[in-house]
């Protein structure tokens, strides 16, 4: 799983050094597509989905504001001010790997920077809990923790998740619950932990595509990810 991983951390440096207002969302679609395909990978977001009428159609995944997660991209114009999730998965040799990273979008309120870096911290807090002997639980309280504290709200419904030959395997992660609760944790398990967090209140809403995920009060979201292994003192982060 290294080799798909260490792909989905080449594209997210690349598309974030593309991200600029002005920028539309299909062009950074293009540039990650273009360069996992180079490597011999396949994005494994394309053609994802339950319904065959309508399958996911695009390589990234890019989330604008209040956008939590599965936006798609397009003609959306990229404006200054703006906060842009960058999800994306590739396969290659019949592995996984998944990653996300939130950018600014020019220059940035102080809100909304802080915002992204609570998320990145309580996905920093929650790998330290991906340790042998631990419980999946462990995960979740530590980003809830850290989250609330700093008075952000963590997304209920959407969550972490095993990943390795597919794109989503068991067990889910959640970002949020009880320490020493769920599944137990052990050395070689490959999850992808993924704090989703709001501004404002937790709770969202689906948009009439079918696939985008919006804050219910409109506020913004921010939302970081690593595929990580398991290990008995201290988690390997393959999407570094």
């Amino acid at each position: 799983m290294r080799e798909p991983s260490a792909i989905v951390a080449q594209v997210l440096k690349l598309v974030g050094a593309s991200i600029r207002p002005g920028v539309t969302t299909g062009q950074l679609d293009r540039i990650a597509e273009d360069f996992i395909r180079s490597c011999g990978g396949v994005p494994v977001f394309k053609g994802y989905g339950y319904e065959l009428d309508n399958l996911f159609p695009a390589t990234l995944c890019v989330s604008v504001d209040n956008e939590v997660v599965h936006g798609i991209p397009g003609m959306r114009i990229l404006k200054d001010g703006e906060i842009v999730s960058i999800d994306v998965g590739v396969k290659k040799n019949g592995f996984v790997g998944d990653g996300a990273y939130t950018f600014a979008v020019g220059r940035v309120s102080a809100d909304k920077e802080r915002l992204m870096r609570i998320t990145q911290e309580s996905l920093a807090k929650a790998i330290e809990q991906a340790v042998e002997g631990n419980k999946v639980g462990d995960i979740g309280y530590a980003v809830q923790t850290h989250v609330e504290e700093a008075g952000y709200s963590v997304v209920r419904e959407l969550c972490g998740h095993g990943v390795g030959r597919d794109l989503h395997e068991a067990p889910n992660v959640p970002n949020y619950g009880r320490r020493n609760s769920g599944m137990k944790l052990t050395e070689g398990m490959t999850i992808a932990i993924e704090p989703m967090v709001n501004l404002g209140t937790h709770k969202v809403r689906t948009a009439q595509d079918g696939w985008t995920v919006l804050t219910y009060d409109g506020a913004p979201s921010a939302h970081f990810e690593h595929t990580v292994v398991v290990r008995k003192e201290k988690a390997e982060i393959l999407t570094k």
